[in-house]
């Protein structure tokens, strides 16, 4: 087991064990570079990945079929209107999930506290899709996204980045590289460049939502 944990740690950044996850301590974890995932079978762990993946705001590439879908009206998109299903919908995959129980609790006491935010894609009145995440100052720490319907997601994460840099955003964290999310143009920065980039974000003057 020890060899395995060291396994872990070193291709994945794991930095602690244990704890807990109420507000005042996601909200320091997040303010130092680091978030939780574990799955039922394992304690609560915390993570700090080097490198470190993000979606480059300024960069961020929607190709023309995505430009086609969005400018079609076939999605509509909103912001805080069903967070309690987009997360459960991150969480039901047939794979299984590290978004537990416990994790969907911790992350609905952070929506009612005005710090987790979702992004639903509409399909008439059938949510296609979505994604939610944290904001703090001008950091977007996006946690997961999910697709009913064909680009559902992609919607979602296309009007999540336009969404961002209007409202003055400078990082958005993507936490782990995936084949999913490369695709989606995510790349990946060592974590110094990450850290340093989160304390400069920490300081801009902004919110996710009018306050």
């Amino acid at each position: 087991m020890a060899e395995l944990h060291d396994d872990i740690e070193q291709r994945y950044g794991l930095v602690r064990i244990g704890g807990d996850l109420q507000p005042a301590t996601l909200l320091e974890a997040y303010c130092t570079g680091v978030f939780p995932w574990f799955d039922d079978d394992w304690p609560i762990c915390w993570w700090s990945p080097d490198p470190r993946a993000i979606f480059e705001l300024n960069d961020f590439h929607v190709s023309r079929r995505l430009t086609r879908t969005i400018r079609s009206g076939n999605f509509k998109v909103t912001i805080n209107q069903a967070f309690g299903e987009v997360i459960r919908g991150c969480a039901d995959r047939a794979e299984g999930s590290w978004i537990t129980a416990s994790m969907i609790d911790a992350y609905e006491r952070l929506h009612r506290l005005g710090i987790a935010h979702s992004v639903e894609a509409w399909h008439g009145d059938q949510l296609g899709g979505g994604l939610y995440g944290v904001a703090l100052a001008g950091f977007f720490a996006g946690e997961s996204m999910f697709t009913r319907i064909t680009d559902g997601s992609k919607v979602a994460l296309a009007f999540t980045v336009e969404h961002l840099k209007k409202r003055g955003f400078q990082l958005f964290d993507t936490q782990f590289l995936t084949e999913h999310t490369a695709r989606l143009g995510a790349v990946e920065i060592p974590r110094q460049n990450y850290l340093e980039r989160l304390q400069q974000a920490l300081q801009v003057k902004t919110s996710f939502v009018e306050e």
